[in-house]
Formats: C-alpha cells, sequence, structure tokens
C-alpha cells in the first residue's frame, strides 16, 4: 500500500519519481512504486530558517527554480486578471446589487437578497455573494471591492490546482496545469466576473485535490474534507456541484488502498459532511416563516427546494424550466444553442474552452493505458481517473442538456483540462523512449495545433498570422518531440518549449482581448469580437444571434460596445457604475453603440425595445433596462429616486431585477424587483402589491423591464400576468413622471 510518506515530496514527471523533469535519458520504470527522496531535517541545534527564506525556497528536496516558479505564476496570474479590471463596472448587476444589499443588511446577506429590504432573493443560493459582500462592507461599494474576491479565487485555484499534481507527478506537471488554467479565455473571463461560476470551480477543484489526497493512504479526513467542499459548493450553484460526484466515487470505492467495507463507510461519512455542510442554510431557509424573510427568486412556490430541483435542477436537464426565459435544447437545437457530441466544439462554445480538450482527451487515454497493468491501488492511474472522470461527466451533461446553457458555465471544465494536460504531458515525456509514447505526445500537440488553427479561423480579423503561428509552431514541435529521446539536452528542450507555446497561444490570445475589455449583463463571453455566437431557435444555422445578449434570432452580434468612459464593453449596458452619465447605452446588446448615459429606450438593432411599461407592451426598464443588463440611469432619474427615500422602505419598484438593480446600485437605496430576475417569480402579488403602496413602503414604479408582460415569457401564464396586472394597476391609477426617456409613476399621487 502507498503511503503518504511515498508521495507526498514525489518530484517526478511520472510514476518512477525523481526531482525534476529530466533531459537525459527517459524512464523506462514508469509502473514501479514511487520512492519519496530523503528529506534534509535539520541537524541538532541548527537555526530555523526565516518564514519569508522558506516561503521562496520552498521544500529543500525541490530545485530551487520550483518555489519561484510557482510564485511567479500565482503572481502573474493575479496581475493578469486584475489588469483593466474596473472597464466591467459592477459586471452583473444582478448579483452587484445583491452584494451592495448585503453589505448593508445582515439579513440580506444571509438569504442572497436583492435588495436590503429583502423582498426577493437571487434565483441561487448565496455563498458566493458572501465574499463580495464582505469585501463591498470593508471598502465600500466599487467595481474592485466587488471583483477583487474573484480573481483571488481564480489565483487560489491555479493554486490548489498545482498543488495536486506536484504531490503525485512533479512541480513542471503542476506548473503545465496551473498555466494551461490560467490561460484559459473562459477562466480568464469568470474569475473577472461577479457570477457564482469562480467559487464553483475553486471548490470543485479542492474537492478532486482532496480525493486524490485520501486515494494515497486511504484517511478518512480527507474525504470527509471533499465533501464539506461539495456541500459548501452546492451553496453557491447548487446541483451542478454535484456533477462530479458519480466519477470520484466510483474511483475511491474502486482504487483506494483500504477495504472494500470501509472504503463505503467513508464513503457514507463524506455524503453526511457534505449534506451537513450544504443543509444547514437550507433547512434554516425552508424553516424559516416565509412571512419573515424575502421570497425565493426562481422558484414559483417560494420554497428553495423547488427552486434546486426545478429551475435550476432537473429543469436545466430536461428544459422544463418554470418561469424561465426559454430554454427547449430538446431534438439537438433550443434558445440556448446547439445540443449533442460536439456541442463543446462548436462555434457557441469552442473558442472559450477547448483549446486544449483535444490533447486532454488523447492524454487522458494514454494516461490509463500507461497504468493499465498496474494494481488496483495505484495513484497514478486513479488521478487520472479522477480529474479524467470529472472531466468527461462535466462534459457530457453540459453537451446534451436541454434547459439554459450560457457559455460561461464551461468554466467548470477548465481545472478538468488542465490537470489531465499536467500530468498526461509529463508521464509521456518520461517514458519518450517508447516509440507509442512519443507518438502519442506528438499527436497531441498535433491535434491541439490543427484544432487552434480552426478556432483561430473562426475570428479571420483577429490576428490573422497567429493562426499560421500556432499550425507550423505546432508541428515543428511535434516533429522534435517523436525523436526527443534520440535528441540532446538543448533540442529536447527546445521542442518542449515550442510546443507548449504553439499550444497556448491561441488561448492566450484571447485571453489577453477578454481581460481588456469591460464584460457586463447575464451573458458574457470571452475573447474576441465574433469569437462565440449563440445559435437561434434553429440552431446556429438559424441566424447568428446576439453574443452576450438574448438567444436566438437577431442577425447581429451585440459587441464591441463602447462605454460612457470610452472603455470598449461586451455585453449590453453600464460600462461603469450606472451613476449620472457614466456607461454604455444598457438594453439588449446591439451592434456597435456608443456609450450614452443620457440616451434611453431605444430600438437597438438585433436587439430588444426599450421604452414603455409592461401594461405598455414593452420590454426596456427604465431608460433601456432589460432582461439581460441594466439600465442606463441618468442623474436626473438618480435624484428623482434619492429624494426622500428613506422615508420609504424601497424608494421605487420594478419589473425584473436588472431594471431594479440598476436605480438600486445608482442610488444605494432599496430598490423592489418585482418578478425575481426575469420578472416571472409571482412575488408580490397584486394584492401584496397594493398593500405596499397603500402602507407607503413604495415611493415609484419604474416602467418596463423584464419578461412579465412584454413577452409572456416563461412557461406559466399565471406567473406572467402577475407583474403585468401590477403594471396595468400603476399606469391606470398614479400619475406618470418623464425624466428624460424615462418613466416613473409616483405611487403616492393616485389620478382617482
Amino acid at each position: 500500500m502507498t503511503t503518504q510518506s511515498d508521495t507526498s515530496h514525489q518530484g517526478g514527471a511520472s510514476p518512477s519519481g525523481g526531482a525534476e523533469l529530466s533531459w537525459g535519458p527517459p524512464s523506462s520504470t514508469a509502473l514501479q512504486e514511487p520512492v519519496a527522496p530523503p528529506t534534509a531535517a535539520p541537524r541538532s541545534g541548527e537555526p530555523k530558517q526565516p518564514f519569508f527564506h522558506r516561503v521562496w525556497r520552498g521544500r529543500p528536496e525541490d530545485p530551487r527554480w520550483v518555489r519561484p516558479a510557482l510564485l511567479a505564476l500565482l503572481v502573474a496570474t493575479g496581475l493578469l486578471y486584475l489588469y483593466n479590471l474596473s472597464a466591467s463596472g459592477y459586471a452583473n448587476s444582478f448579483y452587484s446589487a445583491a452584494v451592495q444589499a448585503g453589505s448593508q443588511s445582515w439579513k440580506a446577506l444571509f438569504f442572497g437578497s436583492l435588495d436590503s429590504a429583502n423582498a426577493i432573493t437571487v434565483d441561487k443560493p448565496p455563498a458566493s455573494l458572501w465574499p463580495m459582500a464582505l469585501s463591498v462592507r470593508i471598502f465600500g461599494l466599487t467595481s474592485w471591492a466587488i471583483l477583487v474576491p474573484e480573481v483571488l479565487m481564480g489565483v487560489a485555484t491555479v493554486g490548489v490546482l498545482y498543488g495536486a499534481l506536484r504531490r503525485r507527478f512533479s512541480p513542471a506537471a503542476g506548473l503545465i496545469a496551473g498555466a494551461v488554467l490560467a490561460l484559459t479565455p473562459v477562466a480568464a473571463l469568470m474569475f473577472r466576473f461577479n457570477n457564482p461560476d469562480a467559487m464553483l470551480a475553486l471548490l470543485m477543484t479542492v474537492t478532486i485535490y482532496c480525493v486524490v489526497r485520501a486515494l494515497e493512504d486511504g484517511r478518512t479526513k480527507w474525504l470527509v474534507w471533499a465533501g464539506v467542499a461539495v456541500g459548501f459548493a452546492f451553496l453557491a450553484k447548487t446541483l451542478q456541484a454535484f456533477l462530479i460526484l458519480p466519477p470520484l466515487a466510483v474511483v475511491y470505492a474502486v482504487c483506494a488502498p483500504v477495504q472494500l467495507r470501509k472504503r463505503f463507510a467513508q464513503l457514507g461519512l463524506s455524503a453526511v459532511a457534505m449534506v451537513a455542510a450544504g443543509g444547514w442554510w437550507v433547512a434554516i431557509v425552508e424553516l424559516w416563516p416565509a412571512s419573515s424573510r424575502p421570497y425565493i427568486g426562481g422558484s414559483q412556490n417560494n420554497s428553495f427546494l423547488e427552486l434546486t430541483f426545478g429551475y435550476n435542477g432537473l429543469g436545466r436537464i430536461n428544459g422544463d424550466e418554470t418561469g424561465s426565459v426559454g430554454g427547449g435544447g430538446g431534438g439537438g437545437t433550443g434558445q440556448w444553442g446547439e445540443t449533442g457530441w460536439n456541442r463543446m466544439f462548436n462555434s457557441e462554445i469552442g473558442s472559450q474552452i477547448a483549446w486544449l480538450l483535444p490533447a486532454a482527451l488523447i492524454l487522458f487515454v494514454a494516461g490509463i493505458v500507461l497504468t493499465r497493468k498496474a494494481r488496483r491501488t495505484d495513484l497514478t492511474r486513479s488521478s487520472f481517473l479522477a480529474w479524467g472522470g470529472a472531466l468527461l461527466m462535466t462534459a457530457i451533461i453540459f453537451s446534451y442538456m436541454a434547459g439554459i446553457f450560457h457559455q460561461y458555465y464551461t468554466v467548470a471544465l477548465a481545472p478538468y483540462i488542465a490537470a489531465v494536460v499536467g500530468m498526461g504531458a509529463t508521464v509521456l515525456w518520461e517514458e519518450r523512449s517508447k516509440v507509442w509514447a512519443s507518438l502519442t505526445l506528438a499527436g497531441a500537440v498535433t491535434a491541439t495545433a490543427a484544432w487552434g488553427y480552426v478556432l483561430l479561423n473562426r475570428t479571420p480579423t483577429y490576428l490573422p498570422w497567429l493562426k499560421w503561428l500556432v499550425l507550423i509552431g505546432g508541428l515543428v514541435g511535434a516533429l522534435g518531440l517523436i525523436f526527443a529521446a534520440r535528441l540532446g539536452r538543448q533540442l529536447a528542450l527546445a521542442a518542449v518549449g515550442l510546443s507548449f507555446v504553439a499550444s497556448v497561444a491561441g488561448p492566450t490570445a484571447y485571453t489577453l482581448s477578454t481581460v481588456n475589455t469591460g464584460h457586463t449583463g447575464s451573458i458574457v463571453t470571452a475573447g474576441p469580437a465574433g469569437a462565440s455566437m449563440m445559435g437561434g431557435r434553429g440552431g446556429p444555422g438559424g441566424g447568428a444571434g446576439m453574443r452576450g445578449g438574448f438567444p436566438g434570432g437577431g442577425n447581429t452580434q451585440g459587441q464591441n460596445q463602447q462605454g460612457g468612459n470610452g472603455t470598449t464593453q461586451q455585453g449590453g449596458g453600464m460600462g461603469q457604475p450606472p451613476t449620472g452619465g457614466t456607461g454604455g447605452t444598457g438594453g439588449f446588446p446591439g451592434q456597435n453603440q456608443q456609450g450614452n448615459g443620457n440616451t434611453q429606450g431605444q430600438n437597438q438593432q438585433g436587439g430588444m425595445p426599450g421604452g414603455g411599461a409592461m401594461g405598455e407592451g414593452g420590454m426596456g426598464g427604465g431608460g433601456a433596462g432589460g432582461l439581460l443588463n441594466g439600465a442606463t440611469v441618468s442623474s436626473a432619474a438618480k435624484k428623482l429616486l434619492e429624494t426622500n427615500a428613506d422615508d420609504y422602505t424601497w424608494a421605487a419598484a420594478a419589473i425584473g431585477s436588472q431594471n431594479s438593480a440598476s436605480y438600486q446600485l445608482a442610488t444605494g437605496k432599496p430598490v423592489m424587483a418585482i418578478g425575481g430576475f426575469n420578472g416571472t417569480d409571482p412575488s408580490p402579488t397584486l394584492a401584496q402589491f397594493k398593500k405596499y403602496v397603500t402602507d407607503g413602503k413604495i415611493h415609484y414604479f419604474i416602467s418596463g423591464g423584464g419578461m412579465g408582460g412584454g413577452m409572456g415569457g416563461g412557461n406559466s401564464s399565471s406567473t406572467t400576468s402577475t407583474s403585468s396586472q401590477i403594471s396595468s394597476w400603476v399606469t391606470a391609477n398614479f400619475k406618470k413622471v418623464t425624466v428624460g426617456s424615462a418613466t416613473f409613476y409616483d405611487l403616492t399621487q393616485p389620478t382617482k
């Protein structure tokens, strides 16, 4: 049985060990048990090294370049992700409004409320909001205070991934994996954005790290910690956290170095830890009297369990999402793009995540073949099965899920792809004296170069020379890898370096484009203009759809907007926090718009009309606000809502959370989101809203926004009519106030 001491200081790039990546004759003992290099123990009376020296030097048995290389990777990742961070402003104003609310109210923080008066929650559990809300409590409401915690999660994910691979394989494997992860376009997007996916990716990486630690020597505590990580990940993005559980459970049940009965007992304890880590919050919410807590956004019955297993659960798989803006990808196509085995490679998804996916699949198979004769508890094979199983399970679910699917979901795949690439590349390098190993390694590089050419060719005007550099460089590097065992150290190093550069050049270029661009709204994508196109109801051939906008229809990309501060924006709206005339034109993404903080309610090409109230058939909210992004709030509108706002529980109410969020972020005052995100949740009812108005709790009603009445969205006519009824009642009974192009109704001044 492999003990912890056998593996905890493993330095080799293969199962045979070794202190560093060897450039001499390749190893021929790949399947031998690892032998840990001796650890230099301090002599009696010898002074302990200073803390900073130990941080810089790392483990005594490591080559001197290892720890500086890791620190350089982490610092470079942090600087890359911090660059131009404020260009995204409040990013997804839906979550930023909840963060602001949580910074003002502990109750709102706990429940994940959209406003500090606790009318309704976001349509996810709140764990991902907690670090951002605490940051805003400390540093105040700014773009950096919201987004820096996401950057730190990205750096932490790279660090955890390095640690996982360094233990069993080598520092080189960890560094390769960390670099691949950091340079993945969708990772650069989501570790700089305030959606829950950053926390989810970090916790999923921690989960697999803990499982692999448990596989080393069968210690229960690591499997329990894995359960805790999954449970907390559930509180970030509900059932998506469970996607990797089947392969991990099977791998541990089969490969753990303890008796079978103990394996199942350990898995049971891990499940208990998972339920406890994620279930405590659910239990409190379900037991809390509904009358004294906010409505559970995204549900139709004010139940978090219904939200979990419906809209955020099985509905995402089968497309039956009550209250959703769409779904129904059955039959291969739908509003959320084409489904099928090639979904991760198509024009909608490929440029986000798939750059090294072919290589990962090749190297995963190679790792299994290499260890096919190893004993049951072989940790190299277990590692491949754990990371590769998570990759395959997640990719298959993403490929065939018929409900709501956004390109940025694929950030969950990034750590798995990076890990398999790091493990596979270093293991095959140590076996390069074998013809099949060198050919497989060269084949992985060739596939990556050819696929990189295809992806880069989808944006022919963006760095047109790069695709040829990737293709030619990759082919030359692959040729060198075939003969690497016969080459000298310098030529072998050149072949490896050229292969790596060619493999990551494409994703690096798209990552640099991503960090150089601001991203706002609910649907964002990585890379340059045209890199990711969401197809319409007829699939990709049915029209170009909108990038970063409402899926389906349209014939424009809806990208390259320019915010009011001159920053290039992706998505539809606020280039900066929506105060005064700052930010883009808001609303649904149009085509090559210029920011204009005072222009509101425009009909935009490829987008949806702004303007009137829901009762009047409009879609845009209170000045070009809409379903997928917030409104632009003029200084006059801001001043109107701030006047006497402290005399009311809510300064205003608006249909749809994106619309309400814009005004809340601009004024710092609670704004009720009628109907939640889509405007389709039955909260509040018309009777409840009338009582709020009678009791003097709401000052203004903001015209437009959401789907509640303008589109008949969602799958439930009863929920659709709730916000529509409220809008119709307000417009018929209260004084209309126009500020610029925005329309408000003063609920303290009835017309009858």
